[in-house]
């Protein structure tokens, strides 16, 4: 569909361009000159047979002429009108008239290439600010980074405070009150240089990856999430699986690597490949019979399940696990199951279900609803662990499994709810309202 108010400027430039005369490309359409000068100045609508003559006369694109090169300037201004209607919750005033754009861009198409050039440079800081906010929001490195800055700082001011404010401190007391300020600067400054060390990894890497959690997922999704050297009799070390690896950008990334790897290298011990291979083609994809076989927690049976190598198994295998927080710490997807990135948890439920409920198995089947709607099964189980000991504190970590489904459903599902718990409006998870049926 033509433009009418620039379709005839872009035919009188292209006509200039060929340097043809007005009177020519009139004669070779069949139109008067005049006629043809009133399309030029956009006075006349021109249609899109006409068009269609005027465009094989020039030897050009009709879509040349229709929508020119200014698709970008619309769709920019658009946006910067759509952004100002709305500034502070407070409706604006004088607003543009939106039904003029054309005749904006036709007369002054310097002044509209500027204004549509600050809207993408907004539109780029806001994805800017956008991608911070999800690092403070979901990165762990920077979380537990943060988190010793804001400690060590508190201590420092703290313990200052005391010095200053008592005057009669024993010798001995006031000794220790210095030795905990100097060794509290320690920790800050290094911590600091940590923090500051990383972020301009990130910077330096381009790698367009905005947490080391996601540098750690591009390497394992190029591995196709199994790392065979961990199958060997004698594995090789972790470092030497992560050197030179592009994606792992950030020293927080490699750290993590290293961290699944050598969980990655445990499950290989306690669940072997070929062995493991075996019980799956007997015993299908059922966790707890897989555990029970092996006398494998049921954890280390999930991520084996998930990082088997390609045709190992008849169907894709997905696994999310989250720590006690919530806090997404692995994300390996199936087709057609689309997982967050940050903060939307409805697909997830029956991970934070199982969080709730530690120790407990949750079976779970998730419709994801959508032009092709799909239905997935899930396995989720939440287990402490005392890494620090029994004395220790216990950290939570759940997990969940994603299978296709079986062909029927099990007796004794029910729906427990026919919609998004979290966005009633679906607007998570690629915009898929899912609705979870669990075992009764």
């Amino acid at each position: 569909m033509a433009r009418s108010a620039l379709t005839g400027t872009r035919i009188r430039e292209r006509r200039t361009a060929l340097r043809m005369k007005q009177a020519d490309l009139a004669r070779s359409v069949g139109i008067s000159p005049a006629y043809l000068n009133l399309i030029e100045h956009n006075r006349r609508r021109v249609g899109d047979e006409l068009l269609g003559q005027i465009a094989g006369a020039m030897a050009v694109d009709p879509v040349a002429l229709s929508e020119g090169a200014e698709g970008a300037l619309f769709d920019g201004l658009r946006e910067a009108v759509a952004g100002a209607e709305t500034e502070g919750g407070a409706q604006v005033a004088g607003l543009p008239e939106l039904e003029r754009i054309e005749e904006f861009v036709g007369r002054f198409p310097g002044w509209a290439a500027i204004l549509a050039g600050r809207q993408a440079r907004v539109n780029a800081l806001e994805r800017v600010v956008e991608s911070y906010s999800e690092r403070m929001a979901q990165d762990p490195f920077l979380l537990a980074s943060l988190h010793e800055v804001l400690s060590a700082v508190t201590s420092l001011r703290s313990t200052a405070a005391i010095l200053v404010e008592t005057d009669d401190i024993e010798p001995i007391w006031r000794a220790r009150f210095l030795r905990t300020i100097q060794e509290e600067s320690l920790r800050l400054s290094e911590t600091a240089e940590a923090l500051v060390g990383y972020l301009d990894d990130l910077e330096e890497a381009e790698t367009g990856l905005s947490s080391p959690l996601e540098q750690v997922e591009a390497w394992l999704s190029a591995r196709n999430w199994h790392l065979e050297e961990l199958e060997e009799a004698t594995p090789p070390p972790p470092e030497a699986l992560i050197t030179g690896v592009a994606e792992l950008a950030s020293s927080a990334a490699r750290k993590l690597a290293i961290a699944h790897i050598e969980r990655a290298q445990a499950d290989a011990r306690a669940l072997p490949l070929e062995p493991f291979r075996a019980a799956v083609a007997e015993l299908g994809m059922d966790p707890a019979l897989l555990a029970q076989r092996f006398g494998a927690p049921l954890g280390a049976v999930f991520r084996r399940l998930a990082t088997l190598p390609v045709g190992a198994g008849a169907q894709p295998v997905g696994l999310v696990i989250c720590d006690g927080s919530g806090a997404l710490t692995f994300r390996r997807g199936v087709p057609g199951f689309a997982l967050p990135r940050f903060g939307a948890a409805c697909p997830l439920w029956p991970l934070y279900e199982a969080l709730a409920r530690p120790m407990q198995p949750i079976r779970a089947v998730v419709d994801m609803a959508g032009r092709l709607p799909e239905r997935f099964l899930t396995y989720a189980i939440c287990q402490p662990s005392q890494p620090g000991g029994f004395d220790g504190p216990v950290l939570m970590e759940a997990m969940m499994l994603i299978l296709p489904p079986p062909p029927e459903r099990t007796p004794g599902e029910r729906a427990i709810g026919s919609s998004c718990r979290i966005c009633p409006r679906g607007e998570c998870a690629g915009r898929r309202e899912p609705s979870i049926l669990s075992e009764a």
